[in-house]
């Protein structure tokens, strides 16, 4: 007794934090947990060596890039105690998908981090420069990747968790609509001209940072974890720092879930979680990782901005994201045929819409759906204008303002017909887009048809229906465009027999017509 009385003052006598606990008491119970764990939460290491002494729960943590973790989790056969991803979104949607009945496990958020865009100060500069305000937004970021003059570093979003919350918040700005994803917003590919930028990847965080470093030349900014960004900038590695850019039209967030996949762990689970969400423990997670705490009670560290803004909805059904996913990984981007009346009827103020319709797609157009929607970097299509004949076609490839200069002076010829032959032009538009098909096997192909009058010469819409259904092309899609006094009709009729759907410029405006077909398929 005397010895054990000995030992707790000399305990307190060096004042040692914690002592008399440690001195006076048994240490506590030692339990290891497995846990799944997103490859930037390596960061974590040193939190857990305390979380470890002073709990007796030591984290066993395996690292994958937060979609890779998701998709090794098999429902009710997780294999780890605990999983712990940058978000668990992604993964309660493979719930609801594979119909797993069984109890989803418990999920508590941990801390905060929203993706952002790290730019380096050169190109920042640029960027604002081409605003109003100086603020960016992501259409401005894909305005500029489509014109060739933005590269950058992003995560495979087949992968990571970053990358998918980059891609999802980037397809959210694009669908102008404000709530989350739903299957009709991503029924056309809308992000070419932002894809076109994307010049480093990695499957993880981790990973794309050591090439971004690694490999200045290659990429003038990253999109990922805010904090990963801000800890490179501490790092010392780069020549200068990155500046850290909030997109205006919003962010996704990303909350550190860490889940309980073995409910006879919840006793362990439960002291964990009590642990991370002290305030002198969230603090540290703050200062060390530059990880955002839920405890509002902690001072915010003045490395981060004390706003991320406006958080954007993730999808809340998985043939969202996975349609998402199979445009964004497409290696052969689609070409479009537009086949334009350059009928009598068009001359005047309607070729006038049709001239600046083409200037906007070629860049002009600067509201947000135009910096989306903008004919982009290595793009290719085909413009055909017709009458009673086809009056002249050519296939461009963009590749800097000559070529969109010359896309559009092939409109603005004044080569007018007096007939109007839409189905024989619509019919030539498919034995070119065969022979493109042959050439390149797997390329996706689809047809813009504008006309602002009816069929008056060449083939009728039955013999046109009737050749299309036996065409090498078949599978094409046409879509529509209703100009003036064009048979809606017909023109619905056509677009529904190949696929496709019609628009009516009339409702809105024809480059705003234009725009809604593009990226379609």
């Amino acid at each position: 007794m005397r010895a054990r009385l000995g030992v707790i003052a000399l305990c307190a006598a060096f004042g040692v934090a914690g002592a008399i606990t440690a001195c006076g008491s048994d240490p506590p119970e030692r339990t290891t947990l497995s846990v799944l764990a997103s490859s930037e939460l390596a960061d974590m290491q040193p939190l857990l060596d305390e979380l470890r002494e002073e709990t007796g729960v030591e984290l066993k943590l395996t690292y994958q890039g937060t979609v890779d973790a998701t998709n090794a989790l098999t429902p009710g056969e997780y294999g780890y105690d605990l999983a712990w991803l940058s978000s668990d979104r992604y993964f309660q949607l493979k719930l609801a998908k594979t119909g797993y009945a069984g109890p989803r496990p418990l999920s508590t958020n941990i801390m905060l981090s929203p993706v952002v865009v790290g730019v380096r100060p050169k190109t920042a500069e640029f960027l604002r420069g081409g605003t109003a305000d100086g603020r960016l937004s992501w259409a401005d970021l894909a305005d500029r990747a489509a014109a060739g003059q933005f590269r950058f570093g992003m995560a495979d979003p087949h992968r990571s968790g970053s990358g998918l919350a980059a891609l999802i918040g980037v397809a959210t700005a694009a669908a102008g609509t404000g709530n989350a994803l739903s299957p009709e917003d991503v029924t056309c590919d809308r992000l070419g001209g932002f894809r076109t930028g994307h010049a480093l990847t990695a499957e993880s965080s981790g990973r794309l940072v050591e090439e971004f470093v690694g490999r200045p030349e290659l990429a003038d900014a990253l999109i990922g974890y805010e904090s990963v960004l801000l800890s490179l900038n501490d790092s010392g590695k780069l020549p200068e720092p990155l500046e850290i850019i909030y997109p205006t039209d919003g962010i996704v967030q990303s909350e550190y879930p860490l889940l309980l996949l073995d409910p006879g762990k919840r006793a362990a689970y439960d002291k964990v979680i009590d642990w991370l969400k002290r305030g002198p423990v969230q603090q540290k997670i703050m200062e060390r990782t530059l990880r955002r705490p839920l405890d509002t009670g902690v001072p915010r560290d003045l490395r981060l901005q004390a706003s991320a803004g406006n958080a954007l909805y993730f999808p809340d059904r998985q043939e969202v994201v996975d349609k998402l996913l199979a445009y964004y990984g497409d290696p052969k981007p689609g070409r479009v045929i537009f086949l334009l009346d350059f009928s009598g009827s068009m001359a005047g103020d309607r070729i006038a819409a049709l001239r600046s319709t083409f200037a906007g797609l070629s860049g002009a157009d600067g509201s947000s759906d135009g910096k989306f929607t903008r004919f982009f970097q290595g793009e290719n299509f085909t413009v055909m204008r017709f009458g009673g004949r086809i009056l002249g076609e050519r296939s461009f490839t963009i590749g800097g303002p000559a070529d969109l200069d010359a896309v559009r002076a092939f409109v603005a010829t004044d080569d007018f017909d007096q007939n109007t032959a839409v189905w024989s032009g619509l019919d030539h538009a498919y034995q070119q887009a065969a022979g493109f098909l042959g050439a390149e096997p797997g390329r996706p192909i689809s047809i813009v048809l504008m006309t602002d009058g009816e069929n008056n010469a060449g083939m009728g819409l039955d013999e046109f229906l009737q050749r299309h259904s036996t065409a090498p092309a078949k599978d094409v899609h046409t879509y529509t465009i209703r100009f003036g006094e064009a048979d809606a009709g017909e023109l619905d009729r056509a677009a529904r027999a190949t696929g496709g759907r019609m628009v009516d410029a009339n409702a809105s405006s024809l480059l705003d017509a234009f725009k809604e077909t593009r990226g379609c398929r």
